[in-house]
């Protein structure tokens, strides 16, 4: 997706942007990822003083292993999407959130990759209410009850244990 940001400055109206990018270079080595979609972005640019604002989401479709119990996730991801852009030295030098550019034309698509690296979960869960493998056994502890001991003693207090056995 190009933005032609002296375009959208001149005629000082906003200007809606659509694409789809295919993920695969970006994720395809991905080890925690099992499966994943084309990203949708759709995004608006509004001018503003010296700059332009680009703002809006980006969707995708991706599964991944729940942390605790390893059954399959899927997610419909919905992203926010926000980048400044500017052409003048002097407003990038007082904020620094704006991207300073050269050209009339900026690519929009490694911003989007980076919006999705950051919003794909970093842990993700089937449920928040999820009970996880039991370390023991490796029992679903959500499908299946186990009956393990799991009793968690400090080692530094294990000796005192001995001591209220008698």
């Amino acid at each position: 997706m190009l933005l032609n940001v002296k375009e959208v400055l001149q005629k000082d109206v906003p200007v809606s942007l659509q694409g789809r990018l295919d993920m695969t270079p970006l994720l395809g080595s991905r080890q925690d990822l099992a499966g994943f979609s084309a990203a949708d972005a759709k995004l608006e640019a509004v001018p503003g003083t010296d700059m332009v604002v680009v703002h809006g989401s980006v969707k995708l479709d991706v599964e991944q292993r729940c942390s605790r119990c390893l059954e399959p996730v899927h997610d419909r991801l919905t992203i926010p999407f926000q980048e400044s852009f500017t052409q003048s030295k002097e407003a990038a030098s007082l904020d620094e959130d704006l991207v300073l550019v050269s050209e009339d034309k900026v690519d929009l698509d490694p911003y989007v990759e980076e919006a999705v690296l950051i919003g794909i979960p970093y842990i993700p869960l089937c449920s928040n209410d999820c009970k996880g493998l039991c370390p023991v056994c490796g029992t679903n502890r959500n499908t299946d009850p186990c009956s393990c001991k799991q009793e968690k003693i400090d080692p530094r207090l294990a000796g005192l244990a001995d001591f209220f056995k008698e």
